[in-house]
């Protein structure tokens, strides 16, 4: 955190006994390290509460993108969906009119190779 290396730190411990003396030298360092510990835990959690606010930025900005590419998605999906819908109908109409054909009896009424609708095939 600070560069101080061995000779500051002795020279720091020389002035600190010279000014304040032997008797109150250590109980004036745990205050001074107590003090110190609340800074760090204070930074700490400051930038542990930064770290968070990104990564759930990050997150929004992912669920952002994950919603945009689904509506795109679906947007094409419901195109393709309508222009297979116009060849679909035209080709539903057809079926029917060739299933008329086929089955020339009444309306409702089953020809003898199909299935009728309100009926299920017996289980042989």
């Amino acid at each position: 955190m600070f560069d101080i290396g061995f000779a500051e730190l002795l020279l720091i411990g020389v002035v600190g006994l010279l000014v304040i003396g032997p008797e109150r030298l250590p109980s004036t360092i745990r205050t001074v390290s107590a003090w110190l510990a609340q800074i760090r835990r204070g930074f700490n959690q400051i930038r542990s509460e930064v770290e968070q606010e990104l990564h759930n930025d990050a997150i929004m900005q992912e669920l952002r993108k994950t919603g945009s590419d689904l509506k795109r998605d679906a947007q094409q999906a419901g195109d393709a969906l309508k222009a297979a819908g116009g060849n679909d109908s035209a080709a539903a109409s057809a079926s029917t009119e060739d299933s008329s054909a086929a089955n020339p009896g009444r309306p409702g009424q089953v020809s003898p190779g199909q299935v009728s609708p309100d009926k299920e095939p017996s289980g042989q």
